[in-house]
């Protein structure tokens, strides 16, 4: 399994020849859904998902499907015939690997902000992606944890306590774009002191097995 780490918020899977992409947004470089055969959609939010990116990924390999929780799939009228609706608590098949799906809300932006779905996916009981949130998987040791680090709703103390509270082999950088240099070594410096587990931030097009 080869998993790269494309801007922000997407991650990409390779496994036995095929691939499955997690949240390419607008912040995602185009190369993320070269070959795609499966997409996981967290939440609505653009910096997670790039309709008219994914709209032309299709039309080259119109075979796609792409995974979300019901309220996105209603507003993907434009991908209509490809869009599975995903529950919580849900385990399904996209680009031949096992997908569960976790959680069911966004993190709380501010009291006046309503809050959407979000569900977070854990692929082939390994890598756990939470899209925006900190719901914690249960009932599996999670090998792979992408964490988020920066977000209007997030501060650091809880991106560590959710590391801690999943207990992953090895926790990676997650919705890191909107961070400045100084930013990521900051953030960089307080999670490799603080995670308990080995703790890195991948640039964008970087894969690890």
């Amino acid at each position: 399994m080869r998993i790269t780490k494309y801007g922000h918020s997407c991650v990409r899977v390779d496994h036995d020849g095929a691939v499955l992409v997690i949240d390419p947004g607008v912040l995602t470089e185009s190369a993320a859904l070269d070959g795609v055969d499966a997409v996981l959609i967290t939440h609505e939010h653009t910096d997670h998902l790039d309709v008219d990116a994914l709209a032309e990924a299709l039309g080259k390999r119109p075979t796609v499907t792409v995974h979300t929780h019901p309220s996105v799939a209603s507003k993907l009228d434009a991908l209509a015939g490809v869009v599975t609706s995903v529950e919580s608590g849900q385990t399904f098949e996209a680009a031949g690997m096992t997908v569960r799906a976790y959680g069911g809300w966004h993190a709380e932006i501010h009291p006046d902000v309503p809050r959407i779905p979000n569900l977070g996916f854990l692929v082939n009981d390994t890598v756990y992606h939470p899209g925006d949130s900190f719901d914690v998987p249960t009932e599996v040791q999670v090998d792979t944890l992408f964490v988020p680090v920066s977000a209007p709703w997030l501060k650091l103390a809880e991106s560590v306590d959710f590391v801690r509270a999943v207990a992953p082999r090895r926790a990676f950088a997650l919705h890191d774009g909107v961070l400045s240099d100084a930013g990521h070594t900051i953030t960089d410096g307080m999670m490799g002191k603080l995670a308990g587990c080995d703790y890195a931030r991948l640039l964008p097009g970087s894969s690890i097995n």
